[in-house]
């Protein structure tokens, strides 16, 4: 027998509830779905926005990085002119005259032979500078069929030199070739520093 009658009822009685209706199971799998549909959504848009942040990162990181290579290769270029210019100074003002100075009698040579293709038998003149005569005389071939006149005139300067076969004329001046040739290397220099600095 117990001894629940003998002990005092301490508990407050609360009016039972009616359950509440039963919910369809299709009303479940429509609010699965919902929920599955939001979460995907969240989570589509979450790894648009951090590609975009990537790729935002990775576009600012390329622009540093060309900015500095830009940089770069403008340095490498003004240091590799300031380190040319020596040289071409030295190229034209020592070696180009020497050489030239040496090959100026086989020069005019070489273009008495090409003026003479067509007209061998025409009169055929070399005019110099003064004490130049004797090395392009010794400097002529033996196969030219008419005697070729050397003389030397005060007015050419040393590097000067007139040539005339029957009515064809030419003119080699050493001196002016080697002036185009350092005005060709002043331009050079200039508009590729111009262009290292501005771009």
């Amino acid at each position: 027998m117990t001894i629940a009658h003998l002990l005092e009822d301490f508990g407050m009685k609360t009016p039972v509830e009616p359950a509440l209706p039963a919910i369809s199971e299709e009303l479940i799998e429509e609010q699965r779905l919902a929920s599955f549909e939001n979460g995907y959504s969240a989570g589509w848009d979450d790894a648009v926005t951090a590609k975009d942040q990537e790729n935002t990162r990775i576009s600012a990181e390329l622009a540093s990085s060309l900015e500095d290579l830009n940089f770069t290769y403008q340095e490498a270029q003004s240091q590799l002119l300031d380190s040319l210019d020596p040289m071409f100074k030295v190229l034209t003002s020592a070696v180009l005259p020497d050489a030239m100075a040496a090959s100026f009698g086989h020069h005019i040579v070489d273009q008495l032979a090409s003026m003479a293709k067509g007209q061998a038998d025409q009169p055929m003149q070399i005019v110099v500078s003064p004490g130049e005569g004797a090395a392009v005389r010794s400097l002529l071939p033996e196969k030219f069929s008419v005697p070729v006149t050397v003389r030397e005139d005060s007015v050419l300067s040393p590097g000067q030199a007139y040539l005339s076969v029957g009515s064809a004329e030419c003119e080699i001046n050493c001196d002016a070739l080697l002036e185009s040739i350092q005005d060709s290397i002043e331009a050079f220099t200039y508009h590729a520093n111009e262009d290292s600095h501005y771009g």
